[in-house]
């Protein structure tokens, strides 16, 4: 963490999402946004002019990320670019000395979770990934009823996600592998995928899939059942081909069941035995506004960052063996580390 009244963060990659954070953290009265990177400062200058006019904030422009670190030596990062430019972009700023806030995915293979998970150790800098459900109270709440066992033994969660995602993306980086590292699943689908992962706090055991490409070089409609190691099994299925979008999953346990909007947690039911609880207690204390406020509130040491480098790993082996029995026809195994 900071001992500075303001943070200084600089941005890396000045695309649609990264507005999105400008406007959560332009008028933050804790934040000062002193430089953006993107690959031309035509690019940097447009984004400044559109997301932090007529504020406070009058951050540097740059084309070369080092050059940014030496020059301003910010306190943290935010990183939004194309996925597999995360792990090099991400143990660039560690070793420059900032905190990081990264865009999700963490990365795109499990060695690189694994070792960059290795680099946040070493640097004892915060790291959070930017993952929407984590940060709400519904489901700070499901995972601590996970923990507590109040409905018993969680032993199942099923869950959806859709989205117009091949006609939304189409011509974008996010359907070149080389630059996405995968489809709708390593995307928007990467939500659901979190939300579950981080709620059953295991690693993963055996994954079998189901994918299809729709004719595009990434996945668009997956379905994956998944076992972790701590016995709970789970079924997800991402549609990237449907006009409405929408997003549901249940968490059964042996004493109850709670369902919620996986994607964004704006509602929530819970049953205890077969009885519904009208009124759940959750309170607003319970969440931060996004997780933006979070990584903020976590490098001034008000906070515990409600995601971690092993939140990165856990769904790195889900990705992993998704994509290995997609390529098999066959259930997949992640390769945990020391096995």
């Amino acid at each position: 963490m900071t001992t500075a009244s303001k943070v200084r963060i600089a941005f890396i990659g000045c695309g649609g999402m990264m507005g999105a954070h400008a406007q959560r953290l332009r008028n933050h009265p804790d934040v000062d946004i002193v430089g953006l990177c993107d690959v031309s400062e035509g690019l940097v200058q447009s984004f400044a002019q559109k997301h932090l006019a007529g504020t406070a904030q009058h951050p540097q422009p740059f084309t070369d990320a080092a050059q940014m670190y030496s020059t301003l030596k910010p306190d943290a990062v935010l990183i939004s670019t194309p996925h597999t430019q995360h792990y090099a972009q991400g143990v660039q700023a560690l070793k420059a000395g900032c905190h990081v806030f990264m865009e999700k995915p963490m990365v795109t293979s499990l060695d690189q979770a694994y070792a960059l998970a290795d680099a946040v150790k070493q640097s004892g800098k915060i790291f959070v990934i930017g993952y929407n459900t984590p940060c709400s109270a519904e489901f700070f709440y499901i995972r601590q009823l996970i923990r507590s066992g109040a409905l018993g033994r969680l032993e199942l969660v099923t869950g959806y996600i859709s989205q117009n995602w091949l006609r939304g993306t189409a011509g974008q980086w996010r359907q070149d592998p080389a630059f996405s590292g995968g489809g709708q699943a390593y995307d928007s689908g990467a939500h659901l995928f979190n939300s579950l992962c981080w709620s059953v706090e295991s690693d993963v055991e055996e994954v079998f899939a189901y994918v299809d490409n729709h004719g595009s070089k990434v996945d668009i409609n997956s379905v994956s059942s998944i076992q972790f190691t701590n016995g709970v099994l789970a079924n997800i299925t991402v549609g990237g081909n449907c006009p409405g979008g929408g997003s549901f999953m249940a968490f059964i346990f042996d004493g109850g069941r709670v369902e919620v909007d996986g994607w964004g947690a704006s509602w929530i039911r819970v049953w205890k035995g077969d009885q519904p609880v009208k009124y759940p207690p959750i309170t607003p204390e319970m969440g931060f506004p996004s997780p933006d406020f979070n990584f903020i509130d976590s490098v001034l040491g008000r906070a515990e960052p409600r995601t971690s480098a092993t939140n990165g790993i856990i769904q790195s082996q889900l990705m992993d063996a998704i994509y290995e029995s997609q390529r098999t026809g066959k259930p997949a195994r992640p390769q945990h580390k020391g096995a």
